[in-house]
């Protein structure tokens, strides 16, 4: 494949991982922010398993997501952070074994969304009830939802994302 054309493919696929990221904290709102939050989106967080242009596609998806949802500034760019370095961690996990591309997105999002709560918007909870809340959310999402999602699309990752990407 042309170069031109494996980029115009990495842009693309970043692009709609993007939109369905944005797409699903909108749509679930409600429950995808505060202190006890399930972030139905971040299921998407395995995608760095089958292609680098989730690593894009998941950053902006989360920073789009946070902005229009009307989150604060430090939300906007701290949680778009944690997703950026779950990501590429995810990324570089890909080939030990599947079921770790799950872990960096629940550690980087327990870590820091605590602070961007208490700081952010002045959650009064203390940080280990908070990375506790985050992080049950994280598992389930990305643990449980986001690895169901991993096993469904295995078997159609040259179909979806072209071979060796």
């Amino acid at each position: 494949m042309h170069f031109q054309d494996q980029k115009t493919k990495m842009i693309t696929q970043a692009a709609l991982i993007a939109a369905v990221y944005v797409a699903l904290v909108l749509i679930f709102k409600p429950i995808s922010f505060g202190a006890i939050q399930f972030r139905i989106a971040e299921a998407l967080c395995i995608l760095p398993f089958f292609s680098f242009a989730a690593v894009p596609g998941l950053a902006v998806g989360c920073l789009l997501g946070n902005f229009f949802s009307g989150a604060a500034m430090p939300d906007v760019i701290f949680g778009t952070l944690a997703t950026l370095i779950a990501a590429i961690l995810s990324y570089q996990l890909r080939n030990k074994n599947k079921f770790l591309v799950c872990v960096p997105p629940i550690l980087a999002n327990a870590i820091i969304v605590p602070f961007v709560l208490q700081y952010a918007y002045g959650v009064p909870d203390s940080y280990p009830f908070l990375f506790a809340t985050v992080g049950l959310g994280e598992v389930i999402a990305v643990g449980v939802l986001g690895n169901v999602l991993l096993l469904a699309l295995e078997g159609r990752k040259e179909v979806l994302f072209g071979a060796g990407v």
